[in-house]
């Protein structure tokens, strides 16, 4: 059994909550946002988006264009890029994860939790034509696919949560014709990272096929965990 981090449990500040609702409703693909496009998005109407987009504007995080639109600002870009250096989640996962696309044949993701959606952050192809098109960046419903049952369950903050479990496979839940499998990736203090995926079609990546790919993937994921800081993902507490 592995023990998961709890934290206490806080009220947000509504204010705040605003202000990143109105930060969170760029898409991949938008361009620029005008006031009525934010307002339909965030529920807010658009006075209170305006003055909003001040305070993001002075922090960076908002670009107002010449023609009243708004886009994300580099300050973003700069966050994202400390979020990914301070783990090294890139240095360390990209290489693991053409490792399990080179033994699987499948196309390897990892996601993490954001809210009630699980965000792409990874993505390494497989170098089959027929596979699975989920880019870095994308998000994807909390449902019951293997990603984010793993997300899910590793996550909680409600008591112990069995890492021989996993890796979770499952089949047709997001569409009828993928199937993927997942397993936990944990920081130095016991928290989930993420979720490391290996996805392919259904007709090819078929229960058995999971069932040949279960080690690898496991073993895989233990040693991002290992690079982190994190402990053996199989012992007890």
């Amino acid at each position: 059994m592995r023990k998961i981090k709890t934290r206490p449990k806080l009220e947000g500040v509504a204010s705040a909550d605003r202000l990143l609702t109105v930060l969170t409703a760029f898409r991949r693909g938008d361009a620029a946002l005008d006031l009525v496009e934010l307002a339909e998005r965030t529920g807010l109407v658009k006075s209170t988006i305006m003055r909003l987009c001040v305070s993001l504007e002075d922090f960076g995080l908002i670009q107002r264009t010449a023609d009243g639109r708004y886009h994300l600002g580099m300050e973003v870009a700069r966050l994202g890029s400390i979020y990914l250096e301070g783990y090294g989640l890139g240095q360390r996962i990209i290489p693991v994860l053409e490792e399990l696309v080179a033994a699987t044949g499948e196309t390897g993701f990892f996601y993490v939790r954001r809210g009630d959606q699980r965000l792409c952050v990874f993505r390494v192809m497989s170098p089959s034509r027929l596979r699975i098109d989920v880019r870095p960046g994308d998000l994807r419903p909390l449902d019951q696919s293997s990603t984010a049952q793993v997300l899910r369950r590793f996550e909680s903050a409600d008591g112990e949560a069995n890492v021989d479990e996993a890796p979770i496979y499952t089949s047709g839940t997001t569409d009828p014709h993928v199937a993927s499998m997942s397993m936990p990736v944990f920081d130095a203090e016991g928290r989930m990272l993420g979720a490391m995926t290996v996805s392919g079609p259904l007709s090819r990546f078929t229960p058995e096929r999971a069932e040949a790919a279960r080690e690898t993937l496991r073993r895989l994921a233990l040693s991002v965990s290992g690079s982190t800081g994190g402990q053996d993902a199989g012992t007890s507490t």
